[in-house]
C-alpha cells in the first residue's frame, strides 16, 4: 500500500484502531528468539459429534475470535491475523486445507482465528465475515485469502480510491456500506451467500465496526505486534508459516 493510500485510509477510520501497534509481518522479537512451542506426547484422536465433522463445530470465543473444532481439543492453535495482510494470506493459502484435514478433523487440534484490524479496511471485512452465520466464518476467511491479490488490486486504482474517499464523507452510518460497494466487498460477499441488504445492514450498524476497532486496540495493548502471530496452547511461536506451525503441532502431540 502506498503512503498516499495509507494516509487516505487513516483519514477514513470511524473508531480508534491499533494502527502502528501491529505490522503486517511476523513478530520480529519472536522470530529473533526462535521461540519453540510446547512439547507433548502423542494425543489420541477424538470422534466428532454424531453426523458432524469437527470442522462443522464453530463457536465464538470470549476474546473476540471464532474457533473451529473440538472445544476440548488438547492442542489449541490461535492466530491473530489481518484480513488484508499478505503474510496471513500466504499462511492460509498453504496451510488452511492441511490444518483442517490433517489436524482439526481428528479432534486433536482446535483452531481459533482472531481478526486483528491493523488496516482500516480490515474493519468492513471483519464486520462482513461476522455478518454471515457462524458456520460460514472460516469458509469466508479462506475465500478472502484465496482471492487476496484480486481483492486488493482496487487499492492501486486511483479513480476507485477517489470514489472510496467520497463514500467516507457520507453520514457515519452510511460510510462503510458505501465504501464496501465501491471497493467490491459487497459483491464479493454477495457471491458467497451474504445478501447485499444483509451486508448493508451489518455495515450500517456502527456498534459492529466499533467492536472490531476496540478488539484491535486490546490485542495491540496485550503485546501482539505483528500478523500473523501464532500460539499453541498459550505459547507464542517464533514462526509465521505453515511449515513452522505444522512442526509445532507435531511437537505438541498432533502426530
Amino acid at each position: 500500500m502506498t503512503a498516499k493510500t495509507t494516509r487516505l485510509f487513516l483519514s477514513l477510520t470511524l473508531a480508534p484502531l491499533a494502527l502502528g501497534l501491529a505490522a503486517c509481518k511476523a513478530d520480529p522479537a519472536a522470530d529473533a528468539a526462535k521461540v519453540e512451542g510446547p512439547k507433548g506426547d502423542a494425543v489420541a484422536a477424538v470422534a466428532p459429534p454424531a453426523g458432524k465433522a469437527w470442522s462443522d463445530v464453530v463457536d465464538a470465543t470470549p476474546d473476540g475470535g471464532m474457533r473451529m473444532g473440538n472445544p476440548a481439543a488438547p492442542i489449541k492453535v490461535i492466530e491473530y491475523g489481518s484480513l488484508t495482510c499478505p503474510g496471513c494470506a500466504k499462511l492460509a493459502q498453504e496451510g488452511f486445507a492441511p490444518l483442517v484435514t490433517n489436524y482439526v478433523s481428528t479432534g486433536k487440534v482446535s483452531f481459533e482465528f482472531r481478526s486483528f484490524a491493523i488496516h482500516p479496511q480490515d474493519v468492513p471485512l471483519t464486520v462482513l465475515v461476522r455478518c454471515a452465520p457462524k458456520e460460514a466464518f472460516f469458509p469466508l476467511i479462506e475465500q478472502i485469502y484465496s482471492n487476496f491479490n484480486a481483492m486488493n488490486a482496487v487499492y492501486g486504482d486511483k479513480p476507485r480510491l477517489a470514489q472510496a474517499e467520497q463514500a467516507m464523507t457520507l453520514p457515519p452510518a452510511q460510510r462503510w456500506a458505501a465504501f464496501s460497494q465501491v471497493v467490491g466487498y459487497t459483491d464479493f460477499f454477495a457471491a458467497r451467500g451474504v445478501a447485499k441488504d444483509q451486508a448493508n445492514a451489518c455495515l450500517s450498524d456502527l456498534s459492529k465496526a466499533t467492536l472490531v476497532a476496540d478488539q484491535a486496540k486490546k490485542y495491540g495493548e496485550s503485546g501482539i505486534t505483528g500478523t500473523p502471530t501464532l500460539f499453541i496452547n498459550g505459547t507464542k511461536l517464533g514462526v509465521s508459516d505453515w511449515a513452522g506451525l505444522e512442526s509445532g503441532l507435531k511437537a505438541a502431540g498432533a502426530r
